[in-house]
């Protein structure tokens, strides 16, 4: 459930001093009580999360976590209760993929997946979905296993109202970029025939608070494709592309026409920014 917390409000850091070398674990063999341990603390963290347990989830974290995008146990705890405060019918699972052990650590490969209803109102009905694929990091503390860092290598969330939520999104851009490099973001949709579709393409840091991205509305090109270029961030911050989506009718009356929106909504995508790579220069 971790990529809904990060997307929508935000959330993680920079592994160094939390992981070991976790390339030696593809000969390692895997303890089986360790590995059913974290499989059960981690259905835990599902459970305890599609009940808004924010005690009992919060207490499967250790109190030294960090994540990728930098933000420690006391953001991502203010990030929980914010979600929780403002959508409280989210259904979260998990599909774990691989348990590797090392000793008193672990490094699981799971994606994460959230689901909910989020009508407008009474007329207009809306709806919520992500999904992202992630690696946590986990050390045995006392005997219990602790999620100590994670990192989100993929995710996307939609939130999509009206016309919208039928729409087959495509929003496409590099799962990793280095800083101050140059790259392009891409949306193609169809809209609905009678519609006329206006979208924009912006680009914000994860941080947290989060801060509005600023939107320029265009009208959807005739091919249905709307690109953009952007310059990745040299702040250490990975980055949200977030597509905005509209869709609007015109009904003629009595010769007089009457524009209503029929749809709207919101895609987005992760950007992971790294470091450019140290070369080393030999002394001639």
């Amino acid at each position: 459930m971790k990529k809904f917390f990060t997307i929508l409000v935000i959330v993680i850091f920079s592994m160094s001093a939390h992981a070991a070398d976790f390339s030696a674990f593809k000969n390692i063999s895997i303890f089986k009580n360790d590995q059913r341990a974290i499989k059960s603390l981690l259905n835990a963290q599902v459970r305890y999360a599609n009940h808004t347990n924010y005690d009992k989830f919060i207490s499967t974290y250790d109190e030294k976590y960090v994540n990728a995008d930098g933000f420690n146990l006391e953001t991502y705890s203010n990030l929980v209760k914010d979600i929780w405060d403002t959508y409280k019918n989210i259904k979260y699972g998990i599909q774990i993929k691989n348990i590797a052990v090392n000793g008193d650590e672990a490094k699981v490969e799971l994606t994460e997946t959230s689901y909910a209803d989020i009508p407008l109102s009474k007329t207009v009905g809306g709806v919520l979905k992500s999904t992202a694929n992630s690696e946590y990091y986990l050390k045995k503390i006392d005997g219990k296993w602790k999620v100590t860092y994670d990192s989100v290598l993929d995710e996307t969330t939609s939130m999509l109202y009206g016309d919208a939520r039928n729409l087959d999104i495509k929003l496409t851009a590099p799962n990793k970029v280095t800083q101050g490099t140059e790259y392009t973001a891409s949306l193609e949709f169809e809209p609905p025939k009678g519609t006329f579709a206006v979208a924009s393409i912006a680009k914000d840091k994860v941080e947290y608070p989060q801060k509005q991205a600023k939107e320029v509305f265009r009208k959807m090109p005739d091919d249905n494709i709307l690109e953009r270029l952007f310059i990745a961030n040299k702040d250490n911050a990975n980055e949200y592309i977030i597509a905005s989506i509209g869709l609007t009718r015109a009904d003629v009356e009595d010769l007089s026409i009457k524009i209503s929106l029929a749809g709207f909504g919101y895609q987005i995508i992760r950007v992971n920014v790294t470091k450019p790579e140290s070369k080393n220069v030999k002394a001639e």
